[in-house]
């Protein structure tokens, strides 16, 4: 039994940012007559993707289609080093709407049943947007790990509701390419065509599995169209900050809920007419919680004094380094941290003795290449760079040299060449777990209970709805993803 320990604190951060003069295009098309207001306080937009990597067109994937993101990303600046604070989605959104680290406001563990209020001090950034008299929308999912109502956080789902000449501060939720996918029978993607990482076999229910979620992917580039003409017809592009994200990286194996940047790394594009030059591409670390300053920078709303996040939009607020974190998800306990720079990673893992795949029923459910990949691990058929993954046991420390090894893929934690660099981002990281990492451990012994309850009902659920035993063995298992995705109608 774990010892209970009480969260008891929490820290507050300092962040020192300077003011954004906001002022919007002379141009600007609103719905209504009164133009002054909607001049000084631009409309904000932020459009969120769930489970999304960089794999756009405009991001070099020359596979996918993918033409009103890479429209956006011509009229505005596309940001190549976003990087998401946690790699699942209700702790990620948690930092979004605060501008605060998760383990600050104990908003760290994966969809906690028995959720707290935020700390006093801090509030979700609606209320500074209500304050400097916005309206404030959002449709589709919040998934935050805190007490809250949509009534409280928000004003409605529609900016149309909005008072004549009111800005709008709104979000729009889009729910792909979480799975399942969706296919797309106007622009298939061939599976044979698909590149993989190093640290996937090339097989073809992989490249079948990969080629369903880029046609997903190109099911959130025409959500996002819809979007974009929305504005358009409404006459509201013009003064309107449109930011598109992801809430975390791409659902694949060694990717979401991990640290890796397939994890982590997910698209950012800003449209800001008459501010931001189009075509721009820009490669400065962000954290997405710094979107929360940013957007209460351009709206000349106030910014909190504990408010962890940056103004991205700053040169004198830039990050050096981005952070990232893991703790439980679903029923699934671990604990992860970790610090990136632009040139190199290091990462902690705390539970060196339970594998990369503990049993997780969200990804054993949908996750069709981790069990082809844990059954070829047991014939021994995983080369070096897959292996490791699969491995009984973990290293305490990972280091990798992002520029000669992108996929992260060579473990330099031991390397004497590379001890000065490595221990300059041991520090940083210290430094930061010292400034924000206040989240309860061992967490609350009945939150674990009710997670497996509850991951094991509904994983016993979906396998029976597949006609499966839920003990069932991972090749038999192996045999009917390859039944169901590989039969000649899936293709």
């Amino acid at each position: 039994m774990l010892k209970i320990i009480k969260y008891l604190n929490i820290g507050i951060l300092l962040v020192m940012t300077s003011c954004l003069n906001s002022s919007s295009d002379k141009n600007s098309k609103a719905l209504n007559d009164n133009k002054t207001l909607s001049e000084k306080k631009p409309n904000i937009l932020w459009i969120i993707a769930d489970d999304l990597g960089v794999d756009l067109g405009c991001y070099g994937n020359d596979l996918i289609y993918t033409p009103n993101l890479d429209k956006l990303a011509s009229q505005g600046a596309r940001y190549t080093n976003m990087f998401t604070v946690s790699a699942v989605c209700s702790v990620s959104r948690s930092s979004m709407i605060t501008g605060m680290y998760p383990t600050s406001i104990n908003c760290h563990q994966h969809r906690t049943q028995f959720k707290d209020s935020l700390p006093n001090h801090v509030k979700p950034i609606n209320e500074y947007f209500k304050n400097a008299g916005y309206y404030v929308t959002n449709k589709g999912k919040t998934d935050y790990n805190f007490i809250h109502t949509q009534e409280d956080l928000f004003d409605g789902k529609q900016w149309e509701n909005r008072k004549s000449g009111q800005p709008f501060f709104s979000q729009i939720q889009i729910k792909y390419p979480h799975r399942p996918f969706v296919k797309d029978t106007v622009h298939p993607i061939n599976p044979k065509d698909v590149k993989l990482p190093p640290y996937y076999v090339n097989h073809p229910l992989a490249r079948k599995d990969w080629a369903m979620y880029l046609e997903t992917v190109q099911q959130v580039d025409k959500e996002v169209g819809e979007i974009l003409n929305k504005l358009d017809k409404e006459g509201l592009s013009e003064n309107t900050v449109v930011m598109f994200i992801g809430d975390q990286g791409r659902p694949m194996v060694r990717s979401k809920q991990f640290l890796y940047d397939a994890g982590i790394q997910t698209p950012f594009i800003m449209r800001w007419p008459g501010k931001i030059k189009p075509g721009t591409v820009n490669d400065q670390l962000i954290n997405n919680l710094d979107l929360a300053t940013t957007s209460l920078k351009i709206a000349n709303a106030t910014v909190p004094e504990y408010i962890q996040s940056k103004d991205f939009l700053q040169s004198d607020s830039q990050r050096d380094y981005v952070y990232a974190m893991r703790d439980r998800r679903d029923e699934t306990v671990d604990r992860i941290r970790m610090v990136r720079s632009k040139k190199y990673k290091y990462i902690r893992n705390y539970y060196t003795d339970r594998p990369y795949t503990q049993f997780n029923a969200y990804k054993k459910n949908f996750y069709p290449v981790l069990t082809l990949m844990q059954v070829m691990y047991k014939k021994g058929e995983l080369n070096a760079d897959q292996a490791p993954f699969f491995s009984k046991f973990r290293p305490s420390e990972e280091f990798y040299d992002l520029s000669a090894d992108p996929f992260e893929l060579h473990n330099l934690a031991d390397s004497e060449t590379h001890n000065s660099e490595k221990t300059k981002l041991e520090n940083e990281l210290n430094k930061w777990l010292k400034e924000t990492d206040l989240g309860t451990y061992p967490e609350d012994q009945k939150e674990i209970e009710f997670a497996n309850q509850l991951m094991q009902g509904k994983f016993k659920q979906k396998m029976e709805a597949k006609g499966l035993s839920p003990d069932i063995s991972d090749e038999a298992y192996l045999n009917y993803w390859e039944k169901t995705l590989l039969s000649k109608d899936r293709k």
